[in-house]
């Protein structure tokens, strides 16, 4: 009897062993593209002075790391011909700038020259309306059981206004962001809303309202509408390619991926309590 069970337990392993077979998959790999991660960010109450640019390439889709670029040249000009220059740290792909001079409104232009291309982008630094209070509701949801958390703030009423929310949540390895325009709150208080279902007294979030340009607006609601919101940034690899607004002016068909935005923003970390 043991002898006939193990018979049939060598014959069932021969069976699918020999129905296994490996498959080579073949993926086309395109050329690296060049990664221009450009996000001037001015904390509304600081000097700003200090900023980073990181530049990487595009790689393959089963590769664990993200290649550097070293070796460019770094620099952003006012319209006043002002030049701050961005030096890398140790070959790390990330460029400093020091002494940045943030200024509401102003027109700045990104030069970054790598690899025998020169790139050049436009933006302009947008201010952003203080968040003026929290309010917590743990009523919220479709359930009436789950927490929300609303971040309000002034609109004002001189100028259309948009805006980038970011919440970053405890239990989320990743932040979550989506865009708005004040073309129905315009001059009114408004608020950003937290869409995390799980949220749980003592959690600990951070709120972050930054003010974005018309076409940054554009782009990100572009890029959230493919990625969705809960993803880990502007410049994270979405599905499909997302142009920027950062130009090879050497060869404008191998454009970069990523986008120079200029941003006052506002932050506010907020503990959930039982109210």
């Amino acid at each position: 009897m043991k002898k006939a069970i193990l018979l049939i337990v060598f014959f069932i392993s021969f069976f699918f062993a020999s129905c296994e077979e490996v498959v080579d998959v073949d993926l086309d790999t395109a050329p690296p593209k060049l990664v221009i991660e450009a996000a001037i960010n001015w904390e509304k109450g600081t000097t700003g002075n200090e900023q980073t640019i990181r530049l990487t390439t595009t790689t393959g889709y089963f590769e664990n790391t993200i290649p550097t670029v070293s070796g460019a040249i770094v620099y952003i000009t006012n319209s006043h011909n002002e030049q701050f220059n961005f030096i890398e740290v140790k070959k790390t792909g990330q460029y400093v700038c020091i002494n940045f001079k943030p200024v509401i409104d102003e027109q700045y232009t990104l030069t970054v020259i790598s690899r025998g291309s020169r790139y050049i982008a436009n933006e302009t630094l947008k201010s952003v309306a203080p968040i003026t209070r929290i309010d917590q509701n743990n009523e919220g949801g479709f359930t009436g059981k789950d927490i929300e958390i609303k971040a309000f703030y002034n609109d004002p009423a001189d100028a259309d206004n948009y805006y980038l929310y970011k919440y970053v949540y405890p239990n989320k390895v990743k932040s979550t962001y989506y865009v708005d325009e004040d073309k129905f709150f315009n001059g009114n208080e408004f608020f950003s809303l937290s869409d995390d279902d799980d949220l749980e007294i003592g959690n600990e979030i951070e709120i972050t309202h930054s003010g974005i340009s018309k076409q940054y607006f554009n782009y990100m609601s572009i890029l959230v509408s493919i990625a969705g919101s809960n993803f880990g940034g502007p410049f994270q690899s979405p599905p499909a390619t997302v142009k920027g607004n950062i130009v090879n002016v050497t060869n404008k068909e191998n454009y970069p991926l990523g986008y120079f935005s200029l941003c006052e923003t506002y932050t506010v970390k907020y503990k959930i309590t039982s109210k």
